[in-house]
This record gives structure tokens, C-alpha cells and sequence, in this order.
């Protein structure tokens, strides 16, 4: 089973693996029914990410 923690923390710098693009994680929130989390960034406030969408830097 997965670990019930997120990977990134608000304020952490993420690169978006589609893009290369470098953001800055705003929140995070676990989706029950997905059983994943999914992230909001500073740089595109109304749009969301999944980890596996994300990188560490």
C-alpha cells in the first residue's frame, strides 16, 4: 500500500515533467476517491497537478 504522505510541501520548487518548467507548490490535497494527491502552484493558481505530473528539482 501507498504512504499516506505527500511528496512535496508548500513553498517547495517542483519542476512540472511535461514542461521542464520550474513552480512553486502552493497546497496540497489528498483526493479519497483517487487515493492520490493533488498540488496547486503558484504560477498557475486555478489548474492542478498529480505527483506523478511533478519532479523534484
Amino acid at each position: 500500500m501507498k504512504s499516506a504522505s505527500n511528496l512535496y510541501k508548500a513553498g517547495q520548487s517542483v519542476n512540472i515533467k511535461e514542461t521542464g518548467e520550474t513552480v512553486t507548490i502552493t497546497k496540497s490535497q489528498y483526493v479519497k476517491n483517487m487515493k492520490r494527491y493533488s498540488y496547486t502552484v503558484k504560477e498557475y493558481p486555478s489548474t492542478f497537478y498529480f505527483e506523478e505530473e511533478l519532479e523534484k528539482n
